[in-house]
C-alpha cells in the first residue's frame, strides 16, 4: 500500500477523492486536510513520516497548495507532489512545478486516469493533463532558443577543447598553441564554467566531442 495524503478544501471533492483512492486497493490514505495549515501541523508533529505521495489543490483557505508544497518539499524531498486543480493557466502551472510538484492534473480528469497518474507519479514520472503538457511545451518553445554549447566558447577555447579531446596533456596543448601551461589551465576553467561542466568528460560530451 502506498501512503498518501490529500489537501482539498471542498468537502464533497475531498470525500470523493478519499473514496476513490482507498477504493483502488493500492493506496493507504494516511490523512486528508481542508487547509495547508492543518497539513503543516501534521508534519511538524512527526505524523507524516510514512507519506510518499501528496495530492493537493492549489486554492485553499489560508496558505495555498503551492505554498505548502514549497514548504514541505525541501524538508521531505522523498515525497512526490501532484497538483489536482481546476486552474490550467501557465502561471499556476509553473509556480506549482517550481515549488516542487512533479505532476499537474485537472479536476475533470476521469477517475481511472487519476489513479493511473498517481501510480505514474509513484514510479518517478511527471503525469500531466494533456492541456497542461501542451502549455508547458508551448512556453518552452516560445521562451527558449537552442544554442550550441560550443558557440559560447572563444576560438582559442575551442582549440584547447579540441586538443583535449584528442588526449593531449596540458603541457602538450601549451606547446601546440605556444602558450603557457597556466594559460591552458585558465582556458579549461573558463570552458568548464561556460559549459556548466564539472570535469573533462562532461565538457567534451556537452561540446559534442564524445
Amino acid at each position: 500500500m502506498i501512503p498518501i495524503i490529500i489537501l482539498e478544501d471542498d468537502d464533497k471533492i475531498r470525500s470523493y477523492l478519499a473514496a476513490l483512492i482507498t477504493g483502488s486497493g493500492n493506496f493507504e490514505l494516511v490523512a486528508d486536510f481542508a487547509n495547508a495549515e492543518a497539513a503543516t501541523s501534521f508534519f511538524e508533529d512527526g505524523l507524516g513520516d510514512r507519506v510518499e505521495l501528496a495530492l493537493t489543490d492549489i486554492q485553499l483557505p489560508g496558505k495555498s497548495g503551492i505554498d505548502f508544497t514549497a514548504w514541505l518539499k525541501p524538508l521531505r524531498p522523498d515525497i512526490q507532489f501532484m497538483v489536482l486543480s481546476s486552474f490550467d493557466d501557465t502561471d499556476n502551472v509553473f509556480k506549482a512545478l517550481k515549488a516542487g510538484a512533479s505532476g499537474y492534473i485537472l479536476k475533470n480528469t476521469p477517475p481511472a486516469k487519476l489513479i493511473e497518474s498517481l501510480h505514474e507519479l509513484r514510479r518517478g514520472g511527471s503525469p500531466m493533463s494533456s492541456q497542461i503538457a501542451r502549455k508547458v511545451v508551448s512556453a518552452f518553445q516560445q521562451d527558449i532558443t537552442y544554442i550550441d554549447a560550443k558557440e559560447n566558447l572563444s576560438d582559442r577555447e575551442n582549440e584547447v577543447l579540441l586538443w583535449l579531446s584528442k588526449g593531449y596533456s596540458y603541457k602538450e596543448i601549451a606547446e601546440k598553441l605556444f602558450i603557457s601551461i597556466e594559460t591552458v589551465r585558465t582556458h579549461i576553467r573558463n570552458i568548464y564554467e561556460k559549459l556548466h561542466a564539472g570535469n573533462k568528460q562532461e565538457a567534451l560530451r556537452k561540446a559534442g566531442l564524445r
